[in-house]
Formats: C-alpha cells, structure tokens, sequence
C-alpha cells in the first residue's frame, strides 16, 4: 500500500480545485532508470483504467499502473515546501536512491 501524507493530501485537494479538475485522480508512473534509480511522472486524470490500483485517502485518489505498482509498494508521497524547491515528494523503499521532488513552483 501507498502512504499519503496530509499535507501532501491537502497541496493535491489545492491543485485540483485551482485547476477546476475536483473528482480527478493524481496519477503515478515510475520509470525505472540506471544504476537502479527510478523518475515518477505525476499527471490529473479524470477516470481510472479498468486495470489501475486506486488508493484512496481522505478524499483523494491515487492512480497507478499495474507495472509500477509492485515497485510503489510501501511508498510514501509526501509534499515538500522550501525556498529552494517546493513539490510532491516519492520516498520509496524499493528504489535505492533517494526520494524525487516531482512538480513544484
């Protein structure tokens, strides 16, 4: 399972009103890359694919693909707020380096 942290609930529940996309879900894809790091895509869909895990978590969806599922397991999103950077954040166990500062200001 996916863990969501509330802060990175509520910057998502931010982005879909601000973006007039409320009911949509935060998609995740995770690209494997060299030397066993990985890059995350995150995009707003509207509608899940019949073959897509949902994790809900207080009122928002996350969508990811059946490939990268098993490399999300035990994953946490959170959301990083700095001078220097700010955006979603991935920390996951799977993956050796460290997390990715996807999205932001």
């Amino acid at each position: 399972m996916i863990n969501i942290s509330p802060l990175a609930v509520e910057k998502l529940k931010d982005i879909l009103e601000e973006q007039g996309e409320q009911g949509a879900s935060l998609r995740v894809i995770l690209m494997p890359g060299a030397n066993g790091g990985a890059q995350y895509m995150l995009a707003l869909e509207q509608e899940a694919k019949a073959d897509d895990m949902v994790v809900q978590t207080d009122g928002v969806s996350i969508l990811i693909d059946p490939d990268s599922a098993p490399l999300m397991e035990g994953a946490e999103i959170d959301y990083m707020d700095g001078l220097m950077r700010s955006g979603f954040v991935i920390n996951n166990p799977n993956i050796q380096s460290g997390g990715c500062a996807c999205g932001g200001h």
